[in-house]
């Protein structure tokens, strides 16, 4: 048997291997602040809100319910009309052939009516779209297009984005519109139902 050493406070037992399963911590007051270190969580990821990107679908916006066989303005909401229709006398001769529509850069342009790209391209540095619905043509400047030749497009379809360079309007952002027949020049208002009634001549 091991002698054991006795003193004033404590026993010590010598060469007595003492399980560490039966090692007991001493007693604590509760009420007592704990000192034992915080546990450490990983941080909480809370998932932000998924915000949807901007749509690029052809029909975004109040064109996606459009008739068949009808029109549409090129520019939404409905542009202010700042440069009417004044066709030339002559194949020649100053006019306007076509009407100005107050915009904004980079606004989406959309086709008037359902039918065929039949032109993308830059004239003069200005970008062009041209779509043929039957007999008729419509042209649209200066546009940034986003659409190629031989693609059908439906009515409020969108063509491309508004440009600045090769405005009408000086340093505004104007959609240049103009309607065909041939070489025949046409007020594009009368799609959409816009165009100022002209008197004739009885004779």
């Amino acid at each position: 048997m091991t002698p054991a050493i006795a003193g004033p406070a404590t026993a010590l037992l010598v060469g007595l291997v003492v399980p560490s399963a039966l090692l007991v911590a001493p007693a604590t007051d509760p009420a007592a602040p704990s000192t034992a270190p915080l546990a450490v969580h990983p941080p909480v990821t809370v998932p932000r809100a998924t915000v949807p990107p901007a749509t690029t679908a052809p029909f975004a916006g109040p064109a996606a319910a459009v008739p068949a066989g009808e029109s549409v303005w090129p520019l939404y909401p409905r542009p202010e009309v700042v440069t009417g229709f004044s066709p030339p006398t002559d194949p020649w001769g100053a006019g306007h052939r076509g009407v100005d529509l107050l915009g904004s850069v980079g606004q989406p342009v959309r086709s008037a009516q359902a039918g065929t790209v039949s032109y993308v391209g830059t004239i003069a540095g200005v970008g062009v779209v041209v779509v043929r619905h039957g007999r008729t043509r419509s042209t649209y400047q200066p546009v940034d297009a986003s659409v190629r030749v031989g693609q059908h497009v439906a009515a409020g379809q969108v063509l491309g984005t508004l440009a600045l360079f090769g405005s009408h309007c000086g340093l505004r952002a104007c959609l240049h519109w103009g309607l065909l027949d041939g070489d025949r020049y046409l007020d594009p208002l009368t799609l959409v139902g816009a165009a100022p009634v002209r008197l004739l001549p009885l004779s």
